[in-house]
């Protein structure tokens, strides 16, 4: 199999003599996509456990519901094309890693639902999540006031 990407960004590689697939790449200054519900399950089993194989992420998340092996293949293959998980394909069994971590995910998401649901208050985010809630532990109070201590101070957290 020869591998090959061309000045227009286009990867792609030939199997049979003639026949070329190609795929448009995300340039590096565009933004990597949304995670799917459905990704995000996969991106869990990869910020908990780790660099994994195909075999191991559908252990993980998929071994209980029926849904076949081909078909966690298939998300990590878009998820891959998405820019969400990284590839060694350098063994046979092709090892995938998270591309984004956890912590940007959930910033990148909060920030987004911020803009779109609260109108660009962080403040009425965090009143409707504490008042809408049971009762925070008191780890939980402790953390937050730390957090707002270093806001006060201009320190970033």
């Amino acid at each position: 199999m020869h591998s090959w990407r061309d000045a227009g960004g286009y990867r792609g590689s030939r199997t049979t003599p003639g026949i070329k697939l190609e795929v448009r790449m995300r340039g590096k200054n565009q933004q990597t996509p949304k995670p799917t519900e459905a990704e995000l399950g996969i991106l869990n089993v990869l910020w908990e456990r780790g660099a994994s194989t195909v075999r191991d992420i559908h252990e993980a998340h998929y071994r209980d519901d029926g849904t076949g092996y081909t078909t966690s293949l298939k998300m990590l293959q878009i998820m891959h094309a998405k820019g969400l998980v990284e590839r060694d394909d350098s063994q046979r069994a092709h090892v995938y890693r998270a591309a984004i971590s956890k912590e940007n995910n959930q910033k990148r998401f909060l920030s987004d639902m911020v803009q779109r649901v609260f109108d660009g208050s962080p403040s009425q985010l965090v009143l409707q999540a504490l008042g809408g809630q049971p009762k925070a532990s008191r780890e939980e109070l402790d953390e937050i006031r730390a957090l707002l201590d270093n806001l006060e101070s201009g320190k970033r957290p």
